[in-house]
């Protein structure tokens, strides 16, 4: 049998090494010199409906930037990767490894379907690809298939007790799958890690709030009181307490900002939780709004832009009920 020749494994490296992506589900910063101008927008044009609370609150102008091209090198890598699959015999190692990271650009570009079957093909031929579990959790979790996402995660942790991430995709299905109980043990233990994050710190906020909203506020105000750094993340959690309002968020976005893929992460993220402030004090169509515009980046390789579409399906069934 003839292996996986070095030249196709240096053109392969060389082409990932270009790729920036996620593969554990969470949000990372990016950058690429690419500067776009920005449309000044009142949200109330994104929706034909208006929430019957909309009155108390201050219609905010949000920012629009253009949504995040296609990484070139994705897709170069994407033709060599199959190209490598399909015309080269390789081990049975290599083939595992060779579908997982096709999966991972697949899915860094939006592409959730053709990702699903190369972790599948990937898992088949190499069960203990702790990361493919991870993938497929999230993925199931999307559709919402939550005994299949929370079988997943349990296979990823199995196989690695120390997978942090892996708790915090558990702790986000269990969350969405209406088992706050359960997700509260998986996302203190992914915010013990790093506990100066504030991202983390908003999710473990978000699935206390399920439990106890008051005490959510107040273990809130401690963890952001007890931050050492001023970050601009930490405007989510003031947003969330009610220091800031959603106007003085947006425009935070843009501060300290160096090129168009540093905006365009951090209005993903602004957008989505912006989307789940207007849950959180019961305006569905707002949320909605701020859903789409998270979704409207095209960051699909970030936590917030993953669980847009979930939360917009979740609306729209909470809308449509009788």
């Amino acid at each position: 049998m003839v292996l996986l020749c070095l030249s196709a494994i240096a053109i392969y490296l060389t082409l990932i090494d270009y790729i920036n992506f996620n593969i554990l589900g969470l949000s990372v910063k990016f950058s690429l010199a690419i500067f776009t101008s920005l449309a000044v927008l009142g949200l109330s044009a994104c929706s034909t409906t208006t929430d019957q609370s909309a009155a108390s609150y201050s219609q905010a102008k949000v920012l629009i930037a253009k949504p995040l091209p296609v990484n070139p090198q994705s897709e170069l890598a994407l033709a060599r990767l199959t190209e490598i699959l399909t015309k080269m015999e390789i081990t049975q190692e290599q083939r595992a490894k060779l579908f997982y990271d096709r999966g991972v650009i697949y899915d860094s570009v939006g592409l959730r379907g053709l990702a699903s079957f190369d972790f599948q093909r990937a898992l088949r031929l190499q069960p203990d690809l702790v990361d493919a579990y991870n993938f497929m959790g999230i993925h199931h979790t999307q559709r919402q298939n939550f005994v299949e996402a929370y079988d997943a995660f349990d296979s990823a942790i199995e196989l690695d007790m120390n997978h942090e991430y892996a708790y915090l995709n558990r702790g986000i299905a269990l969350y969405y799958g209406k088992r706050p109980q359960q997700a509260l043990a998986d996302l203190q233990r992914f915010q013990l890690q790093q506990q100066n994050d504030p991202y983390r710190i908003a999710w473990l906020y978000l699935v206390e709030y399920e439990i106890d909203p008051e005490l959510a506020k107040a273990n809130l105000r401690q963890h952001l009181d007890g931050l050492d750094h001023n970050s601009w993340a930490n405007n989510i959690l003031r947003l969330f307490l009610g220091d800031i309002n959603e106007q003085e968020l947006i425009q935070t976005v843009s501060v300290g900002v160096s090129d168009h893929k540093q905006l365009i992460d951090r209005l993903c993220e602004a957008y989505f939780y912006l989307g789940k402030y207007n849950q959180l004090v019961d305006r569905p169509n707002t949320s909605a709004d701020y859903f789409k515009l998270a979704l409207s980046t095209n960051v699909y390789e970030f936590i917030e832009h993953r669980y847009a579409e979930l939360e917009l399906d979740l609306i729209e069934a909470q809308l449509s009920a009788p």
